[in-house]
């Protein structure tokens, strides 16, 4: 054990429910005709906070947070007949996600009238914060650009334990609008895709703990061309992200911390016809700077998915 002091950061856990390159390219748009999409969501995390830094993690006070995590996410996704082909496009998903997490730090314990720090690590598997995305709507100006509207819906289904550094829920609700601005050029084969999102998040009432309001832009920049048979994409992506607001509750008892980070990596996608399905694949990576009050790290995402 050894005593210690340092700078405390903002977001319980050290992270929310927004994950960057969630939401940010082609592959996450809404649905302009009838069809139902079934997507596999791969996502590997691997990031640390400065030993000088604290975060609230479950009720502890943690320095020098490690986190690693996996998670296996399912997503389902229907767009009715409804509208037929007009412009306008409706449509509803769900993400089931299964995570395994590793977490360790340097925990803060009472000892008398000391403050001392002790080393612990936990870890934990099993079902994640499942996703609901009721209301997706899009809008086609023409061939090449939309804008599309949804709202996601975190809810709180995870395994979570006051005093575990490791969870694999958050233990609250978040609602997370986003609108999206996506151009996708039919004869040069250029993408442009930017989503804005807010996460407004309840307070966690084992710890009454609530993060602020968070926002987020997420986009990509690609050039898409015919390979083997099918349509191959390479270019970049990147996200910026920012706590608007500070953390609040009884439990929040460090203070109006405000978290942000942004990131950028490369990103590349293949879609493919089989027969009548498309399937479409997309692996990207993404590496944060310019953190603040959070964990920072890499951030490896891949879907793959099939439209019916």
């Amino acid at each position: 054990m050894a005593a210690r002091s340092g700078v405390v950061g903002a977001e319980e856990g050290g992270s929310g429910h927004y994950l960057p390159g969630a939401i940010s390219s082609f592959v996450d748009s809404v649905p302009l005709s009838e069809t139902f999409i079934a997507r596999l969501n791969v996502v590997h995390y691997d990031g640390d906070l400065s030993k000088t830094l604290s975060v609230p993690i479950a009720g502890n006070t943690v320095a020098g947070a490690r986190a690693k995590s996996d998670a296996i996410g399912l997503t389902f996704a229907w767009r009715p007949s409804w509208g037929g082909e007009s412009a306008w496009s409706y449509a509803m998903s769900a993400t089931i996600p299964f995570v395994w997490m590793d977490v360790s730090g340097d925990v803060e314990i009472n000892v008398g009238p000391k403050t001392v720090s002790v080393q612990r690590s936990d870890s934990v598997s099993g079902l994640g914060d499942i996703v609901l995305m009721p209301l997706m709507l899009n809008y086609n100006f023409d061939p090449d650009f939309n804008v599309n509207f949804r709202v996601a819906v975190y809810a709180p289904t995870g395994s979570y334990q006051v005093g575990r550094l490791a969870n694999t829920g958050k233990n609250f609700w978040t609602i997370e609008p986003t609108l999206g601005l996506m151009y996708f050029g039919k004869q040069n084969g250029i993408e442009a895709s930017l989503f804005l999102g807010t996460d407004f998040n309840q307070e966690n009432p084992d710890t009454h703990y609530q993060s602020g309001t968070q926002v987020h832009l997420d986009g990509t920049l690609a050039q898409h061309f015919p390979l083997w048979g099918g349509l191959a994409g390479a270019g970049v992506t990147g996200f910026w992200y920012q706590q608007v607001t500070g953390d609040s509750g009884a439990g929040a008892t460090f203070g109006d911390f405000r978290a942000q980070t942004n990131g950028v990596g490369p990103a590349i996608s293949y879609a493919h016809k089989a027969g009548s399905v498309d399937v479409i694949g997309e692996l990207k990576w993404l590496h944060e700077l310019g953190v603040e009050k959070r964990l920072s790290g890499d951030t490896v995402f891949l879907k793959v998915m099939a439209k019916f």
